[in-house]
């Protein structure tokens, strides 16, 4: 099997449970960047990025979250697939066009989905699903040329434009990573109480079905980069020839 090179943009401000959960969830080898402190990768020799959740806004005026897009930029300019997880399915969807807006409402834990069926992201996944989610932002406008690919009542929850893929859910969460976050939030405590009910082994089981958003990306990318490296690279006026974008050894 190839192992394919993912750089992850971590923007979980230093939460030890995103780093466990991607590890866990992503087949491949992976370069962790935190980028709330500044760490972007140097290079984009990578076969792919995956952009994290995080507590903060996209479009909180921070230095941090402009590196980060310009950065993201940069990296989709040169075609690389990429996958963005709940505030890294709106950084992705801002950075290609669209707009990211307050909802005006907060929808967190276990969530009802429906996919479209239409798209290999979501291949192996009932077209109504649970997912736990956790946020207060949303894509309130895809991309230019973006296909959704998931909603609920509350938001869009999935798109595609070309490469790149988002869900606005976190199919990365195990229950300790949901009950902590449950806590943490400013709820009142009824709905608090609530939530961390729903926080189940039953719910759960429920929810790994959506974690296959992994495994799916993965081999599309695996699939990308067996294509590019028996693909015969561009060859410039010198004579020169130029690696597959998107691909390194």
């Amino acid at each position: 099997m190839t192992y394919v090179r993912i750089a992850v943009l971590n923007a979980a401000h230093e939460d030890a449970n995103t780093t466990r959960n991607f590890r866990r969830e992503l087949d491949a080898s992976l370069a962790e960047f935190d980028v709330t402190e500044g760490e972007l990768p140097t290079h984009f020799e990578f076969d792919a990025l995956v952009v994290t959740g995080s507590r903060s806004s996209v479009y909180w005026d921070e230095e941090w979250i402009d590196a980060t897009k310009e950065w993201v930029s940069e990296a989709l300019s040169r075609n690389l697939p990429a996958l963005g997880i709940c505030w890294g399915h709106q950084l992705l969807a801002d950075v290609l066009g669209g707009t990211v807006e307050d909802m005006g409402s907060y929808e967190v834990g276990y969530s009802e989905i429906e996919h479209h069926g239409n798209s290999r992201l979501f291949e192996g996944i009932s077209q109504s699903f649970t997912a736990f989610t956790s946020h207060a932002d949303e894509v309130s406008a895809l991309p230019p040329g973006a296909t959704p690919l998931a909603e609920n009542h509350y938001s869009n929850h999935g798109f595609r434009k070309d490469r790149v893929f988002g869900v606005q859910f976190h199919p990365e969460y195990d229950q300790k990573t949901a009950r902590e976050l449950v806590r943490r939030k400013e709820l009142d405590d009824e709905r608090r109480d609530a939530v961390l009910a729903e926080i189940t082994d039953e719910n759960y089981e429920a929810a790994c079905e959506a974690k296959l958003v992994f495994e799916n990306f993965v081999e599309y990318v695996r699939e990308l980069t067996a294509e590019e490296s028996q693909t015969p690279s561009a060859t410039n006026d010198d004579g020169d020839s130029s690696e597959p974008v998107g691909h390194s050894d």
